[in-house]
């Protein structure tokens, strides 16, 4: 009995009932909030309202929630940087920087002149008002997020203000505490400039080198996962030994690590899973129960207080997104976005107004009251309130107006890819690559699955062979499912590989097939393609990508492209290009292409239309007897795609029979990607073993001798 009168009494204190008691709201809140047509996370904020000590007092702000809550505002940030467009947050960083300060400074002065001239706080007071009515914090970015606009321009911008608002806020804040507390000594801002410069050539220039190598060496997906968090905890905690806040080191943490976790890799579906389903509600949470509405209705003065606080901070944030829409152009759906994504104030303002409660005018009297703190946590539910709004609002329109304008395009588009690929799992070491390099190549519009073939010898069938046939296949399907990519797995009996994948291929009407090189490629020519692709290369006129990968494809820094002359003649071209543009959209890498002047130019064109977020250049390639000499050009955290064609294609050339001996010799420790494109389609493509592109007189004799060496080959 006395066990359940422990239960009941409020607060629950039991870490097991408080812990049962959070994960309901977090299931529960969103269906009932979105009942109401009020976001999600508008919801998750008063659900902690209601249950907190303020509310029900289900609930006490414990050090759970301060440990869990800081980690969710940090994931926030965090899943700022890493899912942010690199390149385009290069094309945009004047804008990103001059909104940040249009966006502190006319809040700055609206808090100041609010504070002063309404509230009649002293001037240190009013100022540091200005500073938390100034600084903003990404609370609506996981709006942003699901509806899939973390790349927009609008967005992009925003972030870039922000972290701007950040920095500007914080050296408001310490100018203010320095006064305060005497401390103007020009050597206390030099050594803080010093920790700054340091941090910031710590963070990009030796930071990646460690990750770099951690990622190299270490493919377990838990390793990656707990190193990943590691480094983010690093980098905020480093920032605040700088005097910075701890979400502007998470923030960065997420730029730095934004080129090792592609968009659709596993490691990114964990991140954003955990981070959604706990630490970024905890937070939300934690939020709704510092609020206290009841001296709202028992203190004139503190409505007063809150009624001032967000007329000027919604106000001043709505300005300065004004001003900066008209200055950049943009559109008023982007404006919408703009205010809704920098009005919203949490962290940084909370630490702010502690920093004002702790701070002492005289002994015992402190520079902000409580009221004013209660004042505060008022405007953050609010602002968060508004910034919900205000987002999801601007968030629906502009993903309508993309709809609409890009409808025809993406029509067009889709109903010319004819997208499924397919991939031979036979060898364990090469599943992981293959499927990650799948994962980056497909078109995730359209959702289609990948086709994961397993063939077994039908000679050998016994259960040896069935477990590996298994395993191989478990090995695939765990991948695509850890990445949320719908996988279709296919087990066959075969005497010949060849002619069982190109049955499974014409099948499942697959575009394209994605195999590994043969193991021993370094040992000699032949070893480089082996009797299975080469007899792939000859039989099958769909597309065959082979690779190698020497390197994590994470780490990857370019994408050279050798492409032969009169590759924009095959069919398959602009079907290749896609692939690789998606490839380096995902790891975040630019790619230079080698051709010729004619192809190069209608490369670039193409890339400039449909892959615009691509840092793409290309260099004239004017022999392919020029070819060999790119081993001068590449590095060890470069991939190399050689671009070539089958025997009586158009783009065929006679120098493509020492392609072998070249990769062999010249590009044995780079990793390399061969291509076969598409070739015109054949109605009659048989499953025997012939050369269907190659229109050579020959007479019967040589044709029976080819057949025989190769079959001969194959049984070998």
């Amino acid at each position: 009995m006395d066990e359940i009168t422990a239960y009941l009494h409020l607060p629950i204190t039991n870490p097991t009932w408080i812990f049962f008691l959070v994960l309901c709201v977090i299931l529960f809140a969103p269906m009932i909030f979105s009942k109401l047509r009020i976001p999600h996370l508008v919801g998750m904020i008063l659900a902690g309202v209601l249950i907190g000590e303020n509310g029900f007092n289900l609930l006490a702000r414990d050090a759970s929630f301060e440990l869990f809550g800081k980690v969710g505002i940090y994931f926030i940030m965090f899943l700022a940087g890493l899912e942010m467009d690199l390149q385009n947050l290069k094309q945009n960083r004047t804008k990103g920087i001059l909104f940040g300060f249009i966006t502190t400074i006319i809040p700055f002065a609206f808090g100041f002149v609010a504070g002063h001239f309404f509230l009649d706080y002293s001037i240190p007071a009013s100022l540091l008002l200005a500073c938390i009515l100034s600084s903003h914090t990404l609370v609506a970015y996981p709006i942003v997020r699901r509806y899939g606009l973390s790349k927009s321009p609008a967005v992009v911008i925003s972030i870039a203000a922000t972290m701007t608002a950040l920095i500007l806020a914080l050296l408001f804040l310490a100018g203010i505490a320095g006064m305060m507390r005497g401390e103007t000594d020009f050597w206390i801002w030099a050594i803080f400039a010093l920790k700054f410069v340091v941090y910031i050539l710590g963070m990009f220039f030796l930071l990646p080198k460690l990750i770099r190598v951690f990622f190299r060496k270490n493919s377990e997906p838990v390793l990656q996962f707990t190193f990943t968090l590691a480094i983010v905890f690093l980098a905020a905690a480093s920032a605040e030994l700088c005097g910075l806040e701890g979400i502007f080191g998470a923030f960065l943490a997420g730029l730095v690590l934004n080129r090792f976790v592609p968009n659709t890799s596993p490691l990114m579906n964990r991140i954003e899973f955990i981070g959604n389903a706990l630490f970024i509600p905890y937070f939300l949470i934690g939020v709704g129960m510092l609020v206290n509405v009841e001296p709202l209705f028992h203190e004139g003065k503190a409505a007063i207080v809150v009624m001032v606080m967000v007329v000027a901070g919604t106000l001043s944030k709505y300005l300065a997104a004004f001003v900066s829409r008209k200055m950049f152009r943009m559109t008023r759906t982007e404006g919408v976005m703009m205010f809704g994504l920098t009005e919203a104030h949490a962290a940084g303002a909370l630490a702010m107004v502690m920093v004002g409660v702790k701070l002492e005018v005289s002994p015992g009297v402190p520079l902000m009251s409580n009221a004013v703190l209660d004042g505060v946590v008022m405007m953050i539910l609010i602002s968060c309130i508004i910034s919900s709004v205000a987002t999801d609002q601007g968030a629906k329109k502009l993903k309508m107006e993309g709809e609409t304008s890009g409808t025809k395009l993406r029509r067009d588009s889709t109903a010319l890819d004819d997208e499924k690929i397919m991939i031979p799992v036979n060898e364990p070491s090469n599943i992981n690559t293959l499927m990650t390099t799948a994962f980056m190549m497909r078109n995730r519009r359209l959702n289609r699955g990948l086709i994961c073939l397993n063939i077994v010898n039908d000679a050998d069938m016994d259960n040896k062979a069935q477990e590996h046939s298994r395993t191989c296949l478990d090995m695939a399907c765990d991948l695509a499912s850890a990445a949320d990519v719908p996988v279709q797995a296919q087990s066959r009996l075969a005497v010949n590989f060849v002619t069982a994948t190109i049955h499974a291929l014409r099948e499942n009407d697959a575009s394209e097939l994605l195999i590994g090189f043969h193991s021993k490629r370094n040992e000699n020519d032949e070893a480089i393609f082996g009797p299975y692709a080469q007899g792939l290369i000859d039989n099958m006129s769909r597309q065959l990508i082979m690779v190698d990968m020497r390197i994590p494809t994470n780490t990857i820094r370019k994408i050279v492209v050798a492409v032969p002359e009169k590759a924009e003649y095959e069919k398959g071209f602009y079907r290749w290009i896609n692939r690789m543009a998606r490839m380096a959209e995902d790891i975040g890498c630019p790619m230079d292409f080698y051709a010729n002047e004619k192809t190069g130019h209608l490369i670039l064109r193409y890339m400039s239309d449909r892959h615009k977020t691509v840092n793409a250049d290309y260099e004239t390639l004017y022999s392919w007897n020029d070819f060999p000499a790119l081993r001068h050009e590449l590095t060890r955290y470069q991939l190399l795609v050689v671009v070539t064609a089958r025997k009586g294609s158009i783009s065929y050339q006679n120098s493509f029979a020492k392609l072998p001996q070249q990769l062999r010799t010249d590009f044995a420790n780079n990793s390399l990607m061969l291509i076969y494109p598409d070739q015109q389609e054949e109605n009659n493509e048989l499953y025997t073993f012939r050369d269907p592109h190659h229109y050579e007189a020959t007479t019967a004799s040589t044709r029976v001798g080819r057949w025989l060496s190769k079959w001969i080959g194959e049984m070998g």
